[in-house]
């Protein structure tokens, strides 16, 4: 029966795995529930088909482990297999409902990840990730610390003052408030060496990478957005168009258009969610810079500050910024100014 197999759909999860197989004719063979190790030696034993998950977590690995078989992988976004789900939500209908996604001829499919791109992915999220809990401590501190009547502004710049405050010896502060401060002191300095070498080690790949080093030409962009878009992005030779890559990233208008009218709101927001919020970021530095110097020698720049508020020239400039990139990076291409 294996070798009549055209299609294994997987519903991914921690212990207990939903597989469902089909024949080249579409009918369902079996769709049964394996272990963890029952899946991975059926994956060595199938003879090459296709092999379809849902892009969720561990699926990249899964893909990974297919690809080293032989298979072909496809892995199809959730939202994409939700609609082929049948009445009720179990694993069964999940693990038949991805066969049917993986099947249509017009799906859109998750390239899979190598296992290098995920490491880079996993730096960058640690970077981010600390820098939160750094922000957590020091707002903590400064929450504790109000209290008793000592304030400091928001941010890491502010923290000395907090480090001058609680060694100051003239003050009524209890002997406990000093000790816990201490420690939370102790636990940002430890956090803001490790975020320090991270940035460093982000700002060196940026350096001896000459695509990242490409990037990082583009006003706006520097290594933690090179990065993000190392770690995160697609080949982006899959993408048609820089268009189609701001869409991928949710940097385009959502369309209500019927019966021939186009009509277009918000930006979608349904996209890598990374790369968008450092884009932006960085897009807002640049219009801060242009209305800081009242003008730019960017001709449609300064006409889209002058009469647009700034979040929505900051969307519209990471809109084009998105385009710089896929265009930059397909066509090995040095920034120019437009």
């Amino acid at each position: 029966m294996t070798s009549k197999i055209s299609i294994l759909a997987i519903d991914l999860a921690k212990g207990s795995f939903q597989v469902c197989a089909v024949g080249c004719d579409g009918t369902v063979l079996y769709n049964r529930a394996l272990s963890r190790n029952r899946l991975a030696t059926l994956l060595g034993e199938q003879p090459a088909c296709v092999v379809a998950m849902e892009a969720c977590a561990t699926s990249h690995h899964w893909g990974r482990m297919a690809q080293s078989h032989g298979h072909e992988v496809r892995l199809v976004p959730a939202a994409y297999v939700k609609p082929f789900v049948k009445r009720q939500k179990n694993d069964r209908a999940d693990a038949e409902a991805i066969a049917e996604a993986a099947m249509r001829p017009t799906m859109r499919f998750v390239a899979v990840k190598s296992a290098e791109t995920q490491g880079r992915a996993v730096a960058f999220r640690t970077h981010q990730c600390l820098v939160r809990q750094r922000t957590q401590l020091i707002n903590a501190l400064r929450g504790h610390l109000a209290e008793f009547g000592l304030v400091a502004p928001k941010g890491p710049a502010s923290l000395k003052l907090l480090e001058n405050a609680l060694a100051d010896e003239s003050s009524d502060l209890p002997d406990p408030v000093r000790e816990m401060g201490a420690v939370y002191l102790e636990q940002i300095a430890r956090l803001t060496d490790v975020i320090e070498r991270l940035a460093n080690e982000l700002e060196d790949a940026s350096k001896t990478d000459c695509e990242l080093r490409r990037l990082c030409t583009i006003p706006g962009i520097g290594p933690v957005t090179a990065g993000a878009v190392a770690a995160f992005a697609p080949d982006l030779d899959t993408f048609d168009s820089g268009r189609n890559f701001a869409a991928w990233l949710g940097l385009v208008p959502r369309q209500r258009s019927t019966g021939g009218k186009a009509r277009l709101g918000a930006v979608s927001k349904m996209g890598q969610t990374d790369i968008r919020r450092l884009l932006i970021v960085g897009a807002m530095s640049v219009i801060r810079w242009v209305v800081r110097k009242g003008g730019s020698s960017n001709r449609w720049l300064a006409a889209l500050v002058a009469r647009k508020p700034r979040m929505v020239a900051a969307v519209a400039l990471a809109n084009k910024m998105a385009r710089m990139i896929w265009a930059m990076t397909t066509k090995q291409e040095d920034y120019r100014m437009a």
